[in-house]
């Protein structure tokens, strides 16, 4: 017998149930006539975010006509009968609305997209409305590079990767006063390293679902010490002199003084402190002997520099006496 014939019959008889179930062959593909097909030309699309309830929207032609639900070939309700078993989906009426049927599918995921049909089942025909689901992702980066160390001049490639629906683009930037941009792509390579490209880059995944999704891989560029100018001033007998010497270097450098040839150890009269970048040479009660030529050194594994400075005497007055006070010699 004739699909369309039965569900007619089964209408006028009044087995609403047996109707929806035949009315719903209709649109399975399985169940179609060889050569027949459904028009699916007048097919709305329904977008919904991850994780959000999905509404789609139908209505019964009046109070006496029944419907069922489809998704893609299984059957979601015929009727208010449920035949699915997901705990997710329901039939939502409009309060003081008898001829809303509406399909809801709360915390919806990429697996819910497709092609459904609310199926509308009158004592004539069946009318199909047809819904394309569409659910979007928001970016989602599931991959980066680790936080890496490298020496100066070399070649750095970073890499970031993201999920979403529709797929990201990456973004990379390199989070500095200037906050340079780079273009757009998973990888980022950077020819040459200097030090003034240390620091933390940035990776941006972006589609127009939400915000976008970051997060950062932090480059550390090794170079060999580099010691700024340093200046130097006289000082009396009997006075207390500062000596600083300051070192731009990655890692940070160990520091020596050497006064002439030989090398300076902390003791009577003189202290040395050395904090990252710099180191202080302090001598008190200045006498004849240690007046000369000061020598910084500054070395990592991956190099040594050195500048000096002397250290002159000068002739203060004697009428008076005065406390005694520290004269500071820098290195800039």
């Amino acid at each position: 017998m004739d699909t369309m014939i039965a569900v007619q019959d089964a209408c006028v008889s009044g087995q609403w149930l047996t109707a929806i179930i035949l009315s719903l062959c209709c649109f399975l593909p399985s169940c179609l006539p060889a050569g027949q097909t459904v028009d699916y030309s007048s097919v709305e699309s329904v977008v919904s975010r991850q994780g959000d309830t999905a509404l789609l929207r139908c209505y019964l032609l009046d109070g006496i006509s029944k419907g069922a639900w489809l998704n893609r070939s299984s059957i979601i309700f015929a009727g208010e009968d449920r035949w699915s078993v997901d705990p997710r989906v329901s039939i939502v009426s409009s309060v003081g609305d008898k001829h809303e049927y509406s399909l809801q599918i709360q915390k919806v995921d990429v697996s819910d997209d497709g092609q459904y049909t609310c199926s509308i089942q009158s004592k004539r025909n069946p009318r199909p409305k047809l819904f394309n689901l569409i659910v979007k992702v928001p970016p989602k980066i599931y991959d980066i590079s680790y936080d890496i160390t490298v020496n100066e001049g070399s070649n750095v490639s970073l890499i970031c990767t993201a999920s979403g629906k529709p797929e990201p683009t990456i973004y990379w930037r390199h989070i500095t006063p200037l906050a340079r941009k780079y273009d757009s792509g998973e990888y980022l390579n950077i020819t040459g390293i200097t030090r003034d490209q240390a620091g933390d880059y940035e990776c941006s995944a972006l589609n127009d679902i939400a915000s976008p999704d970051t997060k950062t891989v932090k480059v550390t560029v090794n170079f060999a010490p580099s010691i700024h100018e340093m200046k130097s001033h006289g000082v009396g007998l009997g006075r207390t002199a500062l000596l600083r010497c300051e070192a731009a270097a990655v890692p940070p450098p160990t520091f020596e003084w050497y006064k002439g040839e030989k090398r300076i150890i902390k003791g009577q009269d003189i202290d040395i402190k050395s904090l990252s970048s710099r180191s202080v040479l302090t001598v008190t009660n200045m006498t004849e002997d240690r007046y000369g030529n000061y020598t910084c050194v500054a070395f990592n594994n991956l190099g040594t520099a050195n500048a000096s400075v002397p250290l002159i005497p000068i002739i203060e007055p004697t009428t008076t006496s005065a406390v005694s006070s520290p004269v500071m010699l820098f290195s800039s």
